[in-house]
């Protein structure tokens, strides 16, 4: 089972939009001297969405071969065409990831039967561990329980990352699924409390910006130690929080700029932060010990 900290990554660019693979190598590098316990590459927060399939595949090709085995890696690999997720997840068996993450099929609208039959096909069709990806403000795509408790009876599907940031529905899950699949946190400021009551892990935003306490978060609250965990996550709430002043990515890799991790590049039609919410965001990176 993948459980910890798990860094949504940011997939670094140069001013000009071009992928900066120099920087992807020096993120993954950070992140494995840093104590996150997996990476997440090219899901929503690197920038999917307007990658080409090729810049795709050798994006997780690169993280694949850089990790080298020291921690687990998992792909995005959704799409909103299932002959698209099926060749994303495929070519991210062949690359060597240790499990992919399919997202709710964006922008078509599904019904809950159509939902079931896209995600039992992609499961039957590569075989490599698959996690479903719940994240309805960004799809204008819901996956009801319901259809999760369907889902966890199909081999082949390990998890699920829920992204509602409801944490009723997060701890439903928990009581109907977790004996067959592990439930993961999507939303950081509900993270700590969805671990607490037994989910896996934290795909997380704030990992990249503050990776080594979301790593001691994620261990204290899986492993139980409630004092801890509120703590870690009351230091970290700031980062929770302004890191979605603007749509994700914008914010974090505004933020992994002034660390000088990476370039700002970032593809239209997403843009730079916009300067209102720089003090805002560099406050927050202060009191959470990430920016002196």
């Amino acid at each position: 089972m993948i459980t910890g900290s798990m860094v949504a990554l940011v997939t670094p660019m140069t001013d000009s939009g071009d992928i900066d693979w120099p920087a992807l190598k020096t993120l993954v590098d950070f992140h494995l001297q840093e104590g996150t316990h997996a990476i997440v590459a090219v899901g929503t927060t690197g920038e999917s969405a307007t990658l080409s399939v090729s810049e795709h595949c050798m994006v997780i090709k690169h993280v694949v071969d850089q990790v080298n085995g020291r921690i687990q890696v998992i792909a995005g690999t959704g799409a909103n065409s299932p002959r698209e997720a099926i060749e994303l997840t495929e070519a991210a068996r062949v690359a060597g990831v240790d499990a992919c993450l399919l997202v709710c099929p964006y922008y078509n609208k599904p019904t809950q039967e159509g939902l079931y039959q896209f995600h039992e096909l992609i499961a039957g069709a590569v075989a490599i561990p698959q996690i479903l990806y719940n994240v309805p403000g960004r799809t204008a795509c819901d996956m009801n329980n319901d259809t999760v408790d369907r889902l966890a009876n199909v081999a082949g599907i390990i998890g699920i990352k829920d992204a509602t940031g409801d944490l009723s529905r997060g701890r439903e899950l928990i009581d109907r699924c977790s004996d067959r699949i592990a439930i993961y946190s999507g939303d950081d400021p509900t993270a700590a409390e969805l671990m607490l009551a037994g989910a896996k892990g934290d795909i997380s935003v704030t990992a990249n910006v503050a990776p080594r306490l979301m790593s001691k978060l994620c261990e204290a609250a899986i492993n139980g130690d409630t004092d801890k965990a509120r703590t870690l996550n009351e230091q970290l709430m700031p980062l929770h929080q302004n890191l979605f002043l603007e749509s994700n990515p914008i914010p974090v890799k505004w933020a992994l700029q002034q660390m000088g991790t990476i370039a700002g590049g970032i593809r239209l039609p997403l843009t730079p932060l916009s300067s209102g919410y720089h003090a805002a965001l560099r406050q927050a990176m202060q009191q959470s010990g990430v920016l002196s």
